[in-house]
């Protein structure tokens, strides 16, 4: 009794700090968001001008992260509405609404009179009731400087059939926030955790809403047991029989002392449940500790709901904060995680396999085969491998990805000519990947999972992607690339650009010399700032003849105390890039 009596004392504790961190977050913010309400109200006012639903084919929508991609409840289609992108400068927060024909492999834009405002890490679920709808709770937006932050308390529906939005008004949800999960349960939405952020304060939550999708109503549920520590960012998924929700990991971040914010990734597991009849049921919490190979700590990571009861975890990042300073990894890796049998399995692509891999089975028939392959997928992958891949954008800047592809151990051992025929295979295959990543959006249709978007960051500078993959979940054999990342797309505007005084009077005589001049000026010291591609010549004859020329200028890049064997490779990335642009150009 007197343990149990103490916990009580510290959750109601931890919820009176809650609630004193709420009022001042809130207070202290009032005025920012009293600023941020105008401009949202001018976005209002344009798209209430528009009364005409106006559909329009398009190629794929601008690079972004943390929007909503959703699988179309009776379609083959994606429905991807707003995010966010931030090129140096200014950040860029969108409310168009794009739909992805799977069959087709073609993107429509659909401009809906008075749609919600524009957003990002709001989230998005999709039913099939009223002809199909899609939901759309919360979210956040952001002064072009990112330094002012509007949290969004409001609901919108988005009926599908007759193309129109509705602002659903009702009292009793949750309070302003960004970076909350929400699910389908039976007949009803469930909102868990997000955060709210000010200049100076932050509050990160662990309350958990209901909304009613027969009457149309809020309710904040009274929970037993003990809950997941306030978060962001989590996995939450339904069960398959629609009985619960299971949140997993996430990110919160506290202030310490002298001002130093520390954040934490969470990678535990929790099973929320209803006990009881319905309408008279009390739900939950309960710990999870699945077994299997549980993903390493991550956050930022992307879900979605697989066939058979699997939920499919991608990517994300794991940050090391060291002081003042953050750097990342960035995985592309998959985990499964089978709801039913409380399991995680890492999700390898099998690939095409070279037929030197199959002569190595030698007399072993199909079955042992077939056995070994099903253990590798029950036990995980042993013996990881560092692969390393360097992408030059236009302006030269080397963008290198470190990937860790897993790989079973082999029984015999190989001689090291085979061993450097397998990594080169590993290589070759890691190439269809996509690359490492956090915030991409992540939807699953007739069992292919859909990736778009996201983004990764090199020293300083932000890469966010727009380029989008299919992977067949029931064969997982290999990524299916359907729109490519194209390095020139690549925007990353320095402040000192804007600050350069000498690089304005230049440009300022650019103009009076004539536009047209300029550039044909400007696109002749381009084709001669780097070695040309002759008629008729080969990759490797461009590659060998300006090799040397290429290393200087990776080791120009990548600085003098870098490894001669990476900047050789870096080298030959660029020489890559370089020749097959010059091909593209004639």
């Amino acid at each position: 009794m007197g343990k149990k009596g103490k916990n009580e004392k510290k959750m109601k504790g931890a919820e009176k700090t809650a609630a004193k961190m709420e009022k001042k977050v809130s207070k202290r913010s009032k005025r920012e968001e009293e600023d941020l309400e105008a401009l949202i109200a001018e976005f209002q006012s344009l798209d209430a001008k528009k009364t005409q639903v106006v559909e329009t084919a398009c190629p794929p929508p601008s690079p972004r992260l943390n929007a909503s991609l959703s699988a179309h409840p009776d379609k083959d289609e994606l429905i991807l509405f707003g995010g966010e992108m931030f090129n140096g400068k200014k950040t860029y927060l969108y409310n168009d609404l794009f739909f992805y024909n799977i069959k087709k492999n073609s993107w429509l834009k659909s401009e809906i009179p008075n749609p919600p405002p524009p957003r990002c890490s709001h989230q998005a679920v999709t039913v099939s009731q009223g002809g199909g709808q899609l939901w759309v709770f919360g979210g956040e937006f952001a002064s072009p400087n990112g330094e002012q932050f509007y949290h969004y308390k409001d609901l919108w529906v988005l009926h599908l059939a007759t193309n129109t939005w509705e602002n659903i008004k009702a009292p009793g949800g949750p309070s302003g926030r960004s970076g909350h999960r929400m699910a389908l349960s039976k007949r009803q939405l469930l909102v868990f955790g997000g955060f709210h952020e000010s200049t100076r304060d932050f509050i990160y939550y662990n309350d958990i809403y209901s909304f009613s999708l027969d009457t149309f109503s809020w309710s904040r549920l009274s929970v037993s047991g003990t809950a997941p520590l306030p978060r962001s960012a989590c996995q939450m998924t339904s069960m398959p029989d629609g009985s619960g929700v299971i949140i997993y990991g996430g990110y919160s971040k506290v202030r310490q002392k002298k001002d130093i914010e520390k954040g934490t990734i969470h990678s535990d597991m929790f099973l929320l449940k209803p006990e009881g009849k319905d309408g008279q049921e009390k739900w939950a919490w309960s710990r999870l500790n699945p077994s299997g190979n549980k993903p390493p700590p991550r956050s930022g990571f992307s879900m979605a709901v697989g066939p058979a009861g699997r939920s499919v975890l991608f990517g994300g990042v794991c940050d090391d904060e060291e002081e003042e300073t953050l750097e990342g990894d960035f995985y592309n890796d998959i985990y499964l995680y089978d709801m039913v049998k409380n399991r995680w399995y890492p999700g390898q692509c099998r690939g095409n396999k070279p037929e030197k891999k199959k002569r190595r089975r030698g007399k072993k028939d199909e079955a042992d085969g077939e056995a070994a392959d099903k253990a590798t997928e029950e036990e995980g992958p042993q013996g990881p491998t560092e692969v390393i891949k360097e992408i030059v954008t236009e302006d030269g800047t080397v963008m290198t990805i470190k990937e860790v592809i897993p790989g079973a151990q082999e029984e015999v051992e190989e001689d090291e000519d085979e061993d450097k025929e397998e990594e080169e295979d590993v290589s070759a295959s890691a190439l269809v990947e996509p690359c490492p990543r956090s915030s991409a959006m992540a939807a699953i249709r007739q069992g292919k999972l859909f990736l778009y978007g996201g983004m990764f960051e090199v020293g300083n500078r932000q890469f966010t992607l727009n380029d989008l993959y299919c992977l067949d979940l029931h064969k997982m054999d290999q990524w299916e690339v359907l729109v490519e990342m194209d390095p020139k797309t690549q925007e990353w505007l320095e402040e000192s650009e804007s600050e350069d005084d000498d690089d304005d009077d230049d440009e300022e005589e650019e103009v009076e010399g004539g536009a047209e001049g300029g550039e044909e000026e400007s696109e002749e010291e381009d084709d001669h700032q780097h070695p040309a591609v002759k008629d008729e010549e080969t990759m490797t004859e461009y590659q060998t003849r300006t090799e040397q020329y290429w290393i200087g200028l990776a080791r120009t890049n990548m600085g003098p105390d870098s490894k001669d064997k990476k900047v050789a490779k870096v080298a030959l990335a660029m020489a890559k890039v370089f020749y097959e642009d010059g091909l593209d150009d004639a």
